[in-house]
Protein backbone atom coordinates (compact mmCIF):
# COMPACT_ATOMS: atom_id res chain seq x y z
CA UNK A 1 0.00 0.00 0.00
CA UNK A 2 2.08 2.61 -1.30
CA UNK A 3 4.79 3.80 1.47
CA UNK A 4 3.15 2.22 4.43
CA UNK A 5 2.99 -1.47 2.71
CA UNK A 6 3.51 -4.51 4.70
CA UNK A 7 2.38 -2.76 8.22
CA UNK A 8 0.99 -3.76 11.24
CA UNK A 9 -2.87 -1.80 10.85
CA UNK A 10 -5.70 -1.46 13.09
CA UNK A 11 -9.19 -1.34 12.09
CA UNK A 12 -11.60 0.06 14.52
CA UNK A 13 -15.19 -0.85 13.35
CA UNK A 14 -13.50 -3.76 11.23
CA UNK A 15 -16.40 -5.83 10.94
CA UNK A 16 -18.99 -2.99 9.46
CA UNK A 17 -19.57 -2.57 5.63
CA UNK A 18 -16.41 -0.20 5.07
CA UNK A 19 -14.28 -1.86 7.25
CA UNK A 20 -14.38 -5.69 5.96
CA UNK A 21 -13.61 -4.80 2.51
CA UNK A 22 -10.83 -3.05 4.04
CA UNK A 23 -9.45 -5.91 6.32
CA UNK A 24 -9.46 -7.88 2.99
CA UNK A 25 -8.14 -5.23 1.11
CA UNK A 26 -4.74 -4.68 3.34
CA UNK A 27 -4.69 -8.70 3.62
CA UNK A 28 -4.67 -8.96 -0.06
CA UNK A 29 -1.27 -6.07 -0.11
CA UNK A 30 0.22 -8.26 2.63
CA UNK A 31 -0.31 -6.44 5.97
CA UNK A 32 -1.11 -7.81 9.07
CA UNK A 33 -4.51 -6.56 10.01
CA UNK A 34 -6.18 -6.35 13.78
CA UNK A 35 -10.07 -5.75 13.37
CA UNK A 36 -11.20 -4.31 16.31
CA UNK A 37 -15.35 -4.16 16.87
CA UNK A 38 -17.64 -4.61 19.27
CA UNK A 39 -20.49 -6.16 17.05
CA UNK A 40 -22.98 -3.38 18.26
CA UNK A 41 -23.87 -2.79 14.51
CA UNK A 42 -22.25 -4.75 12.41
CA UNK A 43 -22.21 -8.36 11.26
CA UNK A 44 -18.93 -11.26 12.43
CA UNK A 45 -20.13 -12.83 9.45
CA UNK A 46 -18.60 -10.08 7.90
CA UNK A 47 -14.87 -11.01 8.38
CA UNK A 48 -15.47 -14.99 9.17
CA UNK A 49 -13.91 -15.98 6.37
CA UNK A 50 -10.55 -14.23 7.46
CA UNK A 51 -10.23 -15.94 10.95
CA UNK A 52 -7.94 -18.23 9.30
CA UNK A 53 -5.92 -15.89 7.73
CA UNK A 54 -2.53 -15.91 10.17
CA UNK A 55 -2.14 -12.41 9.45
CA UNK A 56 -5.66 -11.51 10.23
CA UNK A 57 -6.52 -11.23 14.24
CA UNK A 58 -10.30 -10.38 15.35
CA UNK A 59 -10.31 -8.29 18.59
CA UNK A 60 -13.45 -8.11 20.07
CA UNK A 61 -13.59 -4.22 22.01
CA UNK A 62 -14.96 -1.12 21.98
CA UNK A 63 -13.13 2.01 20.89
CA UNK A 64 -14.88 4.09 23.75
CA UNK A 65 -12.26 2.36 26.19
CA UNK A 66 -8.37 2.33 26.15
CA UNK A 67 -6.94 0.72 23.10
CA UNK A 68 -3.69 -1.26 23.55
CA UNK A 69 -2.11 -2.71 20.05
CA UNK A 70 0.72 -2.80 18.86
CA UNK A 71 -0.19 -1.21 15.36
CA UNK A 72 1.93 1.43 12.96
CA UNK A 73 -1.14 2.26 11.09
CA UNK A 74 -4.89 2.85 12.40
CA UNK A 75 -7.94 3.26 10.16
CA UNK A 76 -10.27 4.73 12.99
CA UNK A 77 -13.74 3.17 10.98
CA UNK A 78 -16.25 2.57 14.26
CA UNK A 79 -19.10 4.29 14.70
CA UNK A 80 -22.59 3.64 13.23
CA UNK A 81 -22.99 5.15 10.34
CA UNK A 82 -26.95 4.84 9.41
CA UNK A 83 -29.44 7.09 10.75
CA UNK A 84 -31.53 4.04 12.13
CA UNK A 85 -28.36 2.73 13.79
CA UNK A 86 -27.01 5.75 15.27
CA UNK A 87 -30.34 7.17 16.20
CA UNK A 88 -31.48 4.13 18.86
CA UNK A 89 -28.87 5.39 20.81
CA UNK A 90 -27.66 8.91 20.47
CA UNK A 91 -25.61 9.16 23.48
CA UNK A 92 -23.78 5.68 22.37
CA UNK A 93 -22.80 7.42 19.21
CA UNK A 94 -21.86 10.63 20.61
CA UNK A 95 -19.61 8.67 23.23
CA UNK A 96 -18.21 6.06 20.01
CA UNK A 97 -17.44 9.31 17.75
CA UNK A 98 -15.40 11.61 20.38
CA UNK A 99 -14.47 8.66 23.02
CA UNK A 100 -13.43 6.60 20.10
CA UNK A 101 -11.49 9.61 18.55
CA UNK A 102 -9.53 10.39 21.52
CA UNK A 103 -8.86 6.85 22.53
CA UNK A 104 -7.61 6.08 19.01
CA UNK A 105 -5.27 8.98 18.65
CA UNK A 106 -4.00 8.23 22.08
CA UNK A 107 -2.91 5.14 20.65
CA UNK A 108 -1.90 6.63 17.99
CA UNK A 109 0.96 9.14 20.10
CA UNK A 110 2.20 6.20 22.04
CA UNK A 111 3.03 4.05 18.96
CA UNK A 112 3.87 6.97 16.50
CA UNK A 113 1.52 5.55 14.09
CA UNK A 114 -0.10 7.30 11.21
CA UNK A 115 -3.89 7.64 11.90
CA UNK A 116 -6.85 7.73 9.55
CA UNK A 117 -9.99 9.29 10.80
CA UNK A 118 -13.28 8.02 8.77
CA UNK A 119 -15.37 11.84 8.56
CA UNK A 120 -18.52 12.16 6.57
CA UNK A 121 -20.19 14.63 4.40
CA UNK A 122 -22.88 14.55 7.00
CA UNK A 123 -20.23 17.37 8.39
CA UNK A 124 -21.49 19.69 5.64
CA UNK A 125 -25.74 19.17 7.35
CA UNK A 126 -27.95 20.61 4.93
CA UNK A 127 -25.97 22.56 2.28
CA UNK A 128 -26.46 25.89 1.28
CA UNK A 129 -24.24 25.27 -1.46
CA UNK A 130 -23.19 22.25 -3.98
CA UNK A 131 -21.16 20.66 -4.81
CA UNK A 132 -19.67 20.98 -1.42
CA UNK A 133 -16.11 21.65 -1.17
CA UNK A 134 -13.92 20.70 2.00
CA UNK A 135 -13.69 24.42 2.59
CA UNK A 136 -17.87 24.87 3.33
CA UNK A 137 -18.35 25.24 7.06
CA UNK A 138 -21.65 23.01 6.95
CA UNK A 139 -25.20 23.93 8.01
CA UNK A 140 -25.83 21.37 10.72
CA UNK A 141 -28.51 21.18 13.18
CA UNK A 142 -26.22 20.59 16.39
CA UNK A 143 -29.53 19.18 18.54
CA UNK A 144 -31.85 17.46 16.38
CA UNK A 145 -32.17 13.81 15.95
CA UNK A 146 -28.95 13.31 13.38
CA UNK A 147 -26.61 15.90 15.73
CA UNK A 148 -25.51 12.75 17.74
CA UNK A 149 -23.59 11.70 14.53
CA UNK A 150 -23.17 14.65 12.32
CA UNK A 151 -21.55 16.65 15.79
CA UNK A 152 -19.94 13.58 16.71
CA UNK A 153 -17.98 13.64 13.63
CA UNK A 154 -17.01 16.76 13.69
CA UNK A 155 -15.75 17.04 16.87
CA UNK A 156 -13.81 14.05 16.03
CA UNK A 157 -12.22 16.20 12.87
CA UNK A 158 -11.30 18.93 15.44
CA UNK A 159 -9.80 16.10 17.63
CA UNK A 160 -7.58 14.67 15.22
CA UNK A 161 -6.06 17.80 13.98
CA UNK A 162 -5.69 18.96 17.64
CA UNK A 163 -3.66 16.02 18.03
CA UNK A 164 -1.78 16.84 15.22
CA UNK A 165 -1.03 20.20 15.82
CA UNK A 166 -0.35 19.76 19.34
CA UNK A 167 1.17 16.23 19.83
CA UNK A 168 2.38 15.93 16.07
CA UNK A 169 0.43 12.75 15.12
CA UNK A 170 0.08 11.60 11.53
CA UNK A 171 -3.64 12.53 10.91
CA UNK A 172 -5.60 12.18 7.62
CA UNK A 173 -9.28 12.72 7.70
CA UNK A 174 -11.60 11.65 5.18
CA UNK A 175 -15.14 12.98 4.49
CA UNK A 176 -17.22 9.87 3.32
CA UNK A 177 -19.93 10.15 0.54
CA UNK A 178 -22.57 7.79 0.59
CA UNK A 179 -21.01 4.40 -0.37
CA UNK A 180 -22.41 1.06 -1.57
CA UNK A 181 -21.27 -2.24 -2.21
CA UNK A 182 -20.90 -6.02 -0.90
CA UNK A 183 -21.10 -6.69 2.68
CA UNK A 184 -23.86 -3.76 3.10
CA UNK A 185 -26.06 -4.68 6.05
CA UNK A 186 -29.65 -5.99 4.34
CA UNK A 187 -31.51 -3.36 6.99
CA UNK A 188 -28.92 -1.14 7.71
CA UNK A 189 -31.69 1.45 6.41
CA UNK A 190 -29.09 3.32 3.81
CA UNK A 191 -31.17 3.91 0.58
CA UNK A 192 -29.15 1.13 -1.28
CA UNK A 193 -29.65 -1.09 0.36
CA UNK A 194 -33.05 -0.69 1.29
CA UNK A 195 -33.69 -0.65 -2.70
CA UNK A 196 -32.09 -4.13 -3.54
CA UNK A 197 -33.89 -5.88 -0.99
CA UNK A 198 -36.85 -4.37 -1.07
CA UNK A 199 -36.65 -4.85 -5.40
CA UNK A 200 -35.21 -8.58 -4.51
CA UNK A 201 -38.00 -9.10 -2.02
CA UNK A 202 -40.90 -8.22 -4.43
CA UNK A 203 -41.96 -5.43 -1.91
CA UNK A 204 -42.55 -1.49 -2.91
CA UNK A 205 -39.79 0.62 -2.70
CA UNK A 206 -39.72 2.97 -0.01
CA UNK A 207 -39.25 6.87 -1.05
CA UNK A 208 -38.97 9.48 1.95
CA UNK A 209 -40.46 13.05 0.54
CA UNK A 210 -40.85 13.43 -3.11
CA UNK A 211 -37.73 11.80 -4.20
CA UNK A 212 -35.72 15.28 -5.95
CA UNK A 213 -33.50 14.70 -3.13
CA UNK A 214 -29.69 13.85 -4.31
CA UNK A 215 -27.07 11.20 -3.36
CA UNK A 216 -23.96 11.00 -5.15
CA UNK A 217 -23.14 7.07 -4.86
CA UNK A 218 -19.49 5.53 -4.89
CA UNK A 219 -18.48 2.22 -4.85
CA UNK A 220 -16.73 0.38 -2.20
CA UNK A 221 -13.92 -0.42 -4.51
CA UNK A 222 -13.35 3.59 -5.48
CA UNK A 223 -13.83 4.72 -1.74
CA UNK A 224 -11.09 2.47 -0.58
CA UNK A 225 -8.56 3.07 -3.35
CA UNK A 226 -9.09 7.12 -2.11
CA UNK A 227 -8.45 5.44 1.56
CA UNK A 228 -4.87 4.64 -0.32
CA UNK A 229 -4.28 7.35 -1.86
CA UNK A 230 -5.00 9.92 1.61
CA UNK A 231 -2.46 7.01 3.52
CA UNK A 232 0.20 6.57 1.20
CA UNK A 233 0.80 10.35 0.23
CA UNK A 234 2.36 13.53 2.23
CA UNK A 235 -0.02 14.52 4.88
CA UNK A 236 -2.84 16.54 3.96
CA UNK A 237 -3.34 19.34 6.64
CA UNK A 238 -7.20 19.61 5.86
CA UNK A 239 -10.06 16.80 5.46
CA UNK A 240 -10.14 15.85 1.73
CA UNK A 241 -13.74 14.78 0.14
CA UNK A 242 -13.99 10.95 -0.88
CA UNK A 243 -17.38 10.49 -3.26
CA UNK A 244 -18.52 9.96 -6.41
CA UNK A 245 -19.18 13.43 -8.06
CA UNK A 246 -22.39 12.22 -10.30
CA UNK A 247 -24.93 13.29 -8.61
CA UNK A 248 -28.61 11.28 -8.64
CA UNK A 249 -31.90 11.76 -7.38
CA UNK A 250 -33.05 8.96 -4.76
CA UNK A 251 -36.38 8.50 -7.65
CA UNK A 252 -33.26 7.76 -10.41
CA UNK A 253 -31.66 5.69 -8.01
CA UNK A 254 -34.77 3.39 -7.45
CA UNK A 255 -35.28 3.22 -11.46
CA UNK A 256 -32.19 2.09 -11.63
CA UNK A 257 -32.18 -0.71 -8.51
CA UNK A 258 -35.48 -1.81 -10.59
CA UNK A 259 -33.89 -2.15 -14.09
CA UNK A 260 -30.85 -3.97 -12.88
CA UNK A 261 -33.27 -6.81 -10.26
CA UNK A 262 -35.55 -6.69 -13.43
CA UNK A 263 -38.72 -7.53 -12.11
CA UNK A 264 -41.48 -4.75 -11.79
CA UNK A 265 -41.90 -2.96 -8.14
CA UNK A 266 -43.98 -0.45 -7.01
CA UNK A 267 -43.10 2.90 -4.92
CA UNK A 268 -44.82 3.44 -1.21
CA UNK A 269 -44.08 7.06 -0.31
CA UNK A 270 -43.42 8.12 3.72
CA UNK A 271 -42.63 11.38 4.95
CA UNK A 272 -39.14 13.14 4.71
CA UNK A 273 -37.22 12.73 8.37
CA UNK A 274 -36.27 15.41 10.40
CA UNK A 275 -32.99 16.93 8.93
CA UNK A 276 -32.52 14.39 6.23
CA UNK A 277 -30.45 16.19 4.35
CA UNK A 278 -32.05 17.18 0.46
CA UNK A 279 -29.01 17.46 -1.65
CA UNK A 280 -25.50 15.52 -1.35
CA UNK A 281 -22.46 15.86 -4.07
CA UNK A 282 -18.99 16.22 -3.13
CA UNK A 283 -16.42 18.51 -5.03
CA UNK A 284 -13.57 16.11 -5.13
CA UNK A 285 -10.95 18.79 -6.48
CA UNK A 286 -8.77 18.30 -3.63
CA UNK A 287 -8.84 14.54 -4.20
CA UNK A 288 -8.19 14.95 -7.80
CA UNK A 289 -5.19 17.37 -8.04
CA UNK A 290 -3.56 16.23 -4.22
CA UNK A 291 -4.02 12.54 -4.69
CA UNK A 292 -4.40 11.72 -8.06
CA UNK A 293 -7.83 9.91 -7.30
CA UNK A 294 -11.47 10.13 -8.46
CA UNK A 295 -14.10 7.15 -8.62
CA UNK A 296 -13.42 5.12 -11.66
CA UNK A 297 -16.92 2.35 -11.41
CA UNK A 298 -20.28 3.62 -13.05
CA UNK A 299 -23.09 3.60 -10.81
CA UNK A 300 -24.63 0.88 -13.26
CA UNK A 301 -21.88 -1.36 -13.03
CA UNK A 302 -21.56 -0.82 -9.15
CA UNK A 303 -25.15 -1.45 -8.54
CA UNK A 304 -24.92 -4.75 -10.47
CA UNK A 305 -22.35 -6.10 -8.63
CA UNK A 306 -24.25 -4.97 -5.48
CA UNK A 307 -27.75 -6.71 -6.45
CA UNK A 308 -25.88 -9.51 -7.17
CA UNK A 309 -24.04 -10.15 -3.68
CA UNK A 310 -27.45 -9.52 -1.84
CA UNK A 311 -29.47 -11.90 -4.59
CA UNK A 312 -26.52 -14.37 -3.66
CA UNK A 313 -26.93 -13.54 0.74
CA UNK A 314 -30.63 -13.99 -0.16
CA UNK A 315 -30.30 -16.93 -1.71
CA UNK A 316 -28.15 -18.49 0.82
CA UNK A 317 -30.20 -17.49 3.75
CA UNK A 318 -33.37 -19.58 2.85
CA UNK A 319 -32.75 -22.61 3.58
CA UNK A 320 -31.90 -21.46 6.85
CA UNK A 321 -35.82 -19.40 6.78
CA UNK A 322 -37.50 -22.89 5.43
CA UNK A 323 -35.69 -24.86 8.52
CA UNK A 324 -37.16 -22.61 10.79
CA UNK A 325 -40.15 -22.24 9.37
CA UNK A 326 -40.78 -25.73 9.46
CA UNK A 327 -40.13 -25.79 12.67
CA UNK A 328 -42.31 -23.77 14.13
CA UNK A 329 -45.47 -25.26 12.39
Amino acid sequence: MGNIAMSNVLITGGAGFIGANLCERLLRNGDTVTCLDNFSTSNRENVAHLLGDPNFTLMIGDVRSTIRVDADTIYNLACPASPPKYQIDPVYTTETCVLGAINVLELARRTGARVFHASTSEVYGEPQCSPQPETYRGNVNPWGPRACYDEGKRCAEALFYDYSTKYGVDVRVARIFNTYGPRMHPDDGRVVSNFIVQALGGRPLTIYGDGMQTRSLCYVDDLLSGFEALMSGPSVPHPVNLGNPHELTILEIAELVIELVGRPATIRRLPLPQDDPTQRCPDIGVARSLLGWEPRVAVEDGLRRTVTYFAGQLAASQPRRDRIAEAAE
